[in-house]
C-alpha cells in the first residue's frame, strides 16, 4: 500500500492556478443587486448569471437596503444587566405598579413577570435558567 514512498521515480507537478478572488465596486454591486430586484425570483439566475454565490447577492442586497427610519421603528440589540441583592428598608411601601416586564434569555427562553413581583423570587428563578 505504501510501495508510492520507497519508489526513486519522481514525477513532475503541475501547479494550476485558481484564480484570484475578485473585487467588486460598489456600482457594480448595486448594479448586480438592483437586477437581482427587477424580477420576482431572479436571485439564483442573477447570481448564476454574475458568477456569484445567491447567499453573497443576498449580503450585497442587504447591505444595500436603507435603514428604516421613523418613531414607530423598533430597534432591537442587547442591555446590560445586573442581578443584585435586594435590600431590605423599613420604609412606606410603593404602590402596586401596573404592567409587566419580559425578560428573554437565549433564543428560547422567556419571562414575563408583573411590575410587582418579588425581587428575591425573580433572582433565584433567573440563577436556574441561568445555569441551564
Amino acid at each position: 500500500m505504501d510501495g508510492h514512498k520507497r519508489s526513486t521515480h519522481i514525477e513532475r507537478l503541475e501547479v494550476v492556478e485558481t484564480g484570484r478572488r475578485r473585487r467588486w465596486s460598489d456600482d457594480e454591486k448595486l448594479r448586480i443587486v438592483l437586477e437581482s430586484l427587477e424580477a420576482p425570483r431572479a436571485i439564483s439566475s442573477t447570481a448564476r448569471r454574475h458568477g456569484i454565490s445567491r447567499s453573497l447577492l443576498m449580503t450585497w442586497r442587504r447591505s444595500f437596503r436603507p435603514e428604516p427610519v421613523g418613531p414607530d421603528v423598533k430597534h432591537t440589540g442587547f442591555v446590560r444587566a445586573m442581578v443584585v441583592a435586594a435590600e431590605t428598608v423599613a420604609a412606606e411601601p410603593d404602590p402596586p405598579a401596573s404592567g409587566h416586564m419580559v425578560i428573554e434569555i437565549g433564543k428560547d427562553r422567556r419571562v414575563i413577570v408583573d411590575a410587582g413581583v418579588d425581587a428575591v423570587a425573580l433572582e433565584r428563578v433567573l440563577r436556574v435558567l441561568e445555569r441551564r
